[in-house]
Formats: structure tokens, C-alpha cells, sequence
């Protein structure tokens, strides 16, 4: 039987409804395209990196950030209202880097390969 932490269990939580509540409740247009990738919560549960993607680039535009900026207020007081916790954590948003690594990746694969196909 495998055990996990709380931390993790809250982490998938936090992830779920940090989904939703960006999806359903944030009319923001500039946070439209966000991706929530993962989520890490230190073991104290007091402090979490929400990470994300913005869905088509390899970078954060600054309009997501400032939508991010000013959407994390909100997004901490609606997880507080869904989330049976004694602490709210304290919410951070990191950008996911893997994802714009793993496109770079891609297009060096296709480069050889069409490089391959020629000769």
C-alpha cells in the first residue's frame, strides 16, 4: 500500500479547484488561456506554487501575469471557502518552463529528421 503525504493530497486538491475556479468564476479575459500544470505545498500547508502555462506559448505574456497579479486575492479567499483547512495558504504563481523546453525540444527532433529525410 503506497502512502502519500497530506501535503500531496492537498496539492491535487488545490490544483482541481484552482482549475474551476479560474474556469467558472474569473471573468478576467486576460487569464482566458491559463493551464494550471501543477501544484507544489510545502509540507507545512501554509505556502503553495501554483504552476501554469499559457496555452499556445512558450512564454508568459505580461497581460496573464497582471491577470494572475490580480486575480490571486480572489482565487486564495474562493479555495478558503471550498477547502476544509485551518490555513489557507499563501498562493504564488510560477510559470512552467518544462513545457516551452520540451517545444524547443520538439523542433530540434523535426529539424533533424527533415535534415535526415534530404540526404
Amino acid at each position: 500500500m503506497t502512502t502519500f503525504k497530506r501535503a500531496d493530497r492537498v496539492a491535487e486538491q488545490i490544483m482541481a479547484e484552482v482549475s474551476e475556479i479560474f474556469f467558472s468564476e474569473v471573468k478576467d479575459p486576460r487569464v482566458h488561456a491559463l493551464t494550471i500544470t501543477a501544484v507544489k505545498v510545502s509540507d507545512d500547508l501554509r505556502n503553495a506554487k501554483i504552476f501554469f502555462v499559457e496555452m499556445g506559448k512558450d512564454e508568459c505574456s505580461l497581460e496573464m501575469r497582471a491577470g494572475l497579479d490580480h486575480a490571486t486575492n480572489f482565487v486564495r479567499r474562493e479555495l478558503g471557502r471550498r477547502m476544509q483547512l485551518r490555513f489557507v495558504p499563501q498562493i504564488s504563481f510560477v510559470h512552467d518552463q518544462s513545457f516551452g523546453y520540451g517545444s524547443r525540444i520538439d523542433k530540434i527532433l523535426a529539424e533533424i529528421a527533415k535534415t535526415e529525410n534530404l540526404e
